[in-house]
């Protein structure tokens, strides 16, 4: 018993000498290399600290008698905290990292000194100028500095110690100066504590030497086993970053189908139902235990079930997704709907089909929508816009005297009449336009149009509305031989919105200019006015429909609010862009750009 209990005894001892003696073995170079190298590690973490530390004492110090020392201080933490980066940096680029190692532990030591140096100063500048409770928090606070660093040179005694000495012992000096007997109480304590952590920095610095030394020592005798590990760990993880991925796009994939807004059924690949989210039950008024497991049969008109069976087997043989296929679903009340259905075949790699998801939305009330907006549309060019203008052309007559003198009362009633019609015709034109553009229904004749010549143009054709708003026209910047391939009639329409929003916002005696100019491949043409700009809340919806900035100035000096709205779509369908800026000087620039011929 005597003898086991000795060999029990000598059996650990002789373990430690041999782990003694492989530490002996390693090479110091290397040891110091992987101490500095994790200082470097650890360093960002300092960098932290003191930005999130920094940041909670701001708050608590930022007044208006500390402020400047408190931004002086912040110049400081960041001056160290570039210069600690540009040492990591420099360290990071050195090709030779273990020969270099003294010389970057070195310059660890200064930075650490530099950044507990910069909270000591903090330390002694502010505590005395600080009432009862932040002179608390700020002892805690760092108290808490000077233990973090406690992991983050723990590679290096030396170094910790300089960096909390640099923290506490400008603060002790200050406590003790600062004439409270509890704060020169305190101050006692402050070195005990400062002892108390370099001892554990000093334990913590034996046992990462004494773990360096021995990772170095074993590191030939493992340097294969090692990497099978590291092999088999990187399969192994790369199995759970699949399986996970899996996981996860299986259960974004569930509440997808549960949480979309449209009827989602999953089918097998004979048209049973295997599942349906929520709103397949909303829409069809089915419980979900009803349709699952009956056949998709139930949720067709019996009228069209050849049709069905007909699409059904050409989707199995194609196994070719199909969108916008228009089906008359019955609901359970007994009312018809027209769904617009997405049916998409999952198949897998060994080409078998797996299940068959059919998305579909009811577009009844949006077919309903388009026929009374089409019945709409009818009525305004039809019923309203054709006896419109006999009207107006009939005022026309009556002001312009053709039909005999008019007395003055009269004769103002009558322009007003024809100027209010003439308005109601506008509005009626643009709502047709903004109708045939959205409908598509709008054609295009593009042509080879010269840009010059088309200022010229809209400048001679919008002359008399600009007299009337006492505003000139007036083109500067020409570009001889440029050329833009567009829709005359329609590129007209979009000068004369611009012209004459420029002319109705302008001052009185003002003049507009229209500028042409390249951009890149583009010709861009900009029309300047004096008005009073454009409103910043107003800015993001100048281009949608029935828009403007301001509404009374709009009503006294006509305008629909569509033609900005008719003059993006028109220039978007000619291949440009529309946009605006701030005039200097006062004013907008509207202007459209497009392609060069």
């Amino acid at each position: 018993m005597n003898q086991s209990v000795a060999q029990a005894v000598r059996q650990p001892i002789a373990e430690q000498g041999v782990a003694a003696g492989m530490r002996d073995r390693a090479d110091p170079r290397l040891v110091l290399a992987d101490r500095v190298e994790q200082l470097c590690s650890q360093t960002p973490i300092a960098i932290a600290a003191s930005f999130v530390a920094g940041a909670i004492a701001t708050v608590e110090l930022w007044n208006k008698w500390l402020w400047m020392l408190v931004f002086f201080w912040w110049v400081l933490v960041v001056a160290f905290s570039l210069a600690t980066t540009g040492l990591l940096i420099g360290y990071r680029r050195t090709p030779n990292k273990v020969e270099s190692a003294p010389h970057w532990l070195r310059w660890m030591g200064i930075s650490g000194l530099a950044n507990g140096a910069c909270w000591g100063f903090a330390g002694a500048v502010f505590f005395p100028s600080l009432s009862g409770q932040e002179q608390i928090f700020l002892a805690f606070l760092f108290v808490g500095m000077a233990s973090i660093g406690i992991p983050v040179y723990a590679a290096s005694w030396k170094i910790f110690a300089l960096y909390a000495g640099g923290i506490l012992l400008p603060f002790v000096y200050v406590l003790t100066t600062f004439g409270d007997r509890l704060f020169s109480d305190i101050a006692i304590l402050i070195p005990l504590f400062y002892a108390v952590c370099v001892t554990i920095a000093y334990r913590l610095n034996v046992v990462f030497d004494s773990g360096y030394r021995l990772r170095h020592a074993y590191g030939r005798l493992t340097e294969d086993y090692s990497g099978l590990n590291q092999r088999l760990e990187q399969q192994l993880l790369e199995l759970a970053e699949a399986r996970r991925q899996v996981e996860a796009s299986g259960r974004k994939l569930a509440l997808f189908a549960e949480r979309a807004p449209i009827a989602v059924l999953e089918l097998d690949p004979d048209g049973t139902v295997r599942e349906v989210n929520h709103a397949a039950e909303l829409l069809f008024g089915y419980a979900a235990q009803e349709l699952i497991g009956d056949h998709l049969r139930r949720l067709v008109l019996p009228k069209y079930h050849g049709e069905f069976e007909q699409k059904w087997q050409d989707l199995m043989s194609t196994r070719e997704p199909m969108a916008g296929v228009i089906v008359r679903n019955p609901r359970r009340d007994g009312i018809e709907l027209i769904c617009d259905w997405s049916v998409t075949p999952l198949v897998n790699a060994e080409g078998r089909l797996i299940a068959v998801i059919a998305q579909g939305r009811d577009i009844t009330a949006q077919l309903e929508a388009e026929r009374m907006k089409k019945e709409f549309t009818s009525t305004l060019s039809h019923e309203l816009r054709t006896p419109l203008t006999s009207i107006i052309g009939s005022l026309q007559l009556i002001n312009s005297g053709v039909l005999g003198e008019v007395a003055g009362d009269v004769g103002e009633l009558t322009t007003v009449a024809e100027r209010n019609g003439q308005r109601l015709l506008d509005l009626i034109n643009d709502i047709l336009d903004i109708e045939k553009i959205e409908s598509g229904k709008l054609t295009l004749v593009p042509e080879i149009i010269q840009v010059a010549e088309l200022v010229r143009e809209s400048i001679v054709l919008n002359k008399a509305f600009g007299e009337r708003f006492k505003v000139r026209f007036e083109p500067r910047g020409e570009l001889p031989g440029r050329q833009v391939n567009a829709d005359r009639k329609r590129l007209l329409q979009v000068m004369t919105n611009l012209l004459s929003n420029a002319a109705k916002f302008s001052p009185e005696g003002e003049v507009v200019e229209v500028t042409t100019e390249e951009h890149g491949h583009t010709v861009r043409i900009g029309v300047h006015d004096r008005g009073p700009g454009i409103p910043e809340n107003f800015r993001t919806r100048i281009f949608g429909r029935f828009t403007q900035a301001d509404s009374t100035t709009a009503r006294q000096k006509g305008g629909t609010g569509l033609g900005l709205a008719i003059c993006k779509r028109l220039v978007e369908m000619m291949q440009g862009r529309i946009g605006f800026d701030d005039r200097p000087g006062g004013g907008t620039i509207f202007w459209f750009e497009l392609p060069r011929h």
